[in-house]
């Protein structure tokens, strides 16, 4: 049977719903479980493609919808450094899932087939996994008809967390090279982690446990399974304790809990149950984003978010790189977009003195800016972020002669970050570990931590519209170019409140637009907040 008979049949038993129109956003495709159907099938066919166009190399698929609910799911491709899919190819998974009917979808798969010049005798080689979401075998059963209809090969690596997914891409595809990332398996991730853990604590003591809540999502299990492979507090680990990791109860995935709950709401999970000054963070659903938080003594809640672990991160390293000689040969640089703290930004000029740059929204905007650094830190404030060591940092890091035991101690030190930072993408359980081997170095309780700046008021509110795609934002998303005159009603309102600023973009993954906003005092922002939300309301319609 010919790769158009395999295709023509296999999408008839996954037909695209009629009337709807799809689009390959930040996350992939993300929505209704009930309505994917057919787009994984088409990721599928694009997995092949896109392999077969790279000569072979495995690509990665992995289904989950992160912090969204439970009745949600999504798809997205992982390019071959584990990294996220190339943004040209964006849109020919957006053309193929759009196909209306199975002949359409044959004459789209052929034309790319054709235009990208790609010969069907190459190897397609596939590697994918889920999170724990009841919809997931269904559509993983989609995916595999559309590698099996593509001739492509094909490993199914059951449940897994994203940011484990994109370690095993990065891997398969590095192994046997000077750029070896490592054992390409899960249990291959523990050791690499781990390993890497002792050597980054130096022996130092972590201070008390931290609580982890997993979101009742696949983070759970993962990090249990992680903390067999990491030694015990005694013996110069870290007592971690797991909460929220009920996988058995998919209906309870990000309910009252996670990463995303913990940031809107500003409030513990209510299910944590922990007392004043314990150190606490939570994932979200697939564990490729992290916050940490506390309850002062004064019952006041406390958000360490994407923007203090990047400057906690961005401080540690560029100490370290100093203390090793290397402050010439390693520039440390931070990435961060709109959605980042006034206050941080600030702090990272002027007390770490180190450069900042604003990109759009967007894991992969976040790290094309942060490779233009030899050391580039990037969280997005929702906690979703890494470290980039670029080619020549590594190389420096691995011929470089310390001059003093000071210096040999902090490039040992740089040398053991690089490899517990995943450089791949954002991953929930090495940034977990990161943060522990930092505040132990530094004996820094949480407090202490939070006390390095104070965040300006904030607040994220998201405000439905009946179309996204009508609002254009530019300047790293922070103005909008459309709906017209629609700005200069914003900067108007942020004219009148002190500290303040505000903008409004569109999300990634459904007919919703964010609004930001901050000033110098809770009340004023809530007001921003509400009043631009009234605007992007009226102009929205």
């Amino acid at each position: 049977m010919s790769f158009r008979e395999a295709i023509l049949q296999a999408s008839s038993k996954h037909p695209k719903p009629e009337g709807r129109v799809f689009q390959y956003g930040t996350a992939g495709f993300r929505m209704k479980a009930n309505l994917l159907d057919s787009v994984v099938f088409r990721v599928g066919l694009l997995a092949a493609l896109r392999s077969r166009k790279l000569n072979g190399q495995t690509i990665g698929v992995m289904i989950t919808a992160s912090h969204n609910p439970p009745e949600d799911n999504g798809v997205k491709l992982v390019d071959p450094m584990g990294e996220m899919l190339e943004a040209s190819w964006e849109a020919y998974a957006t053309q193929l899932a759009n196909a209306e009917s199975d002949k359409d979808l044959i004459e789209e798969y052929e034309k790319l087939t054709d235009s990208l010049k790609i010969k069907s005798e190459t190897p397609a080689r596939v590697v994918f996994a889920r999170d724990t979401r009841s919809s997931g075998p269904t559509l993983v059963a989609a995916l595999v008809d559309a590698l099996n209809a593509t001739n492509a090969e094909s490993v199914d690596h059951k449940l897994l967390t994203t940011p484990q997914l994109h370690y095993i891409v990065r891997c398969i595809n590095t192994k046997d090279s000077p750029q070896q990332y490592g054992e390409p398996s899960e249990k291959g991730y523990y050791e690499k982690l781990s390993a890497a853990f002792v050597k980054a604590m130096q022996g130092r003591k972590a201070t008390g446990s931290v609580t982890v809540d997993c979101a009742n999502g696949v983070g759970g299990g993962k990090l249990r399974e992680l903390i067999k492979y990491l030694p015990t507090p005694s013996a110069g680990g870290v007592e971690i304790k797991v909460v929220n990791d009920q996988i058995e109860h998919p209906e309870r995935l990000n309910h009252q809990c996670g990463a995303d709950y913990v940031k809107t709401q500003q409030r513990p999970p209510p299910s944590s149950q922990v007392g004043p000054m314990a150190r606490c963070a939570s994932l979200d659903g697939d564990a490729d984003r992290i916050i940490f938080y506390f309850v002062g003594e004064d019952n006041a809640f406390h958000l360490l978010d994407g923007d203090k672990i990047s400057t906690l991160a961005a401080s540690f390293l560029g100490e370290l790189a100093k203390v090793a000689g290397l402050s010439e040969q390693l520039r440390v640089g931070v990435v961060q977009t709109a959605y980042a703290n006034g206050s941080s930004t600030s702090y990272i000029n002027k007390s770490l003195n180190l450069p900042v740059v604003c990109t759009n929204t967007g894991v992969k905007y976040l790290h094309h800016a942060a490779t233009k650094f030899d050391i580039g830190v990037y969280f997005e404030a929702n906690g979703h972020g890494t470290v980039v060591f670029s080619s020549s940092a590594m190389k420096t890091l691995s011929t470089h002669e310390p001059q003093s035991p000071a210096q040999s101690s902090a490039l040992d030190n740089l040398r053991a970050l690089s490899e517990l930072i995943n450089q791949a993408v954002g991953d929930a359980l090495s940034d977990l570990l990161l943060v522990e081997v930092i505040l132990a170095h530094k004996s820094w309780t949480p407090k202490e931590w939070d006390s390095t700046y104070s965040d300006l008021p904030n607040r994220l509110v998201r405000v439905e519209v009946p179309d996204r795609n009508k609002f254009k934002a530019v300047d790293a998303e922070r103005r909008l170019e459309e709906p017209h005159g629609m700005q200069e009603q914003i900067d108007a309102l942020v004219g009148k409140y002190k500290q303040g600023r505000s903008f409004a973009r569109a999300s990634g993954t459904e007919d919703a637009v964010r609004v930001y906003a901050e000033a110098a005092t809770r009340s004023e922002t809530d007001d921003l907040a509400q009043k631009v939300s009234s605007i992007v309301k009226q102009g929205g319609q």
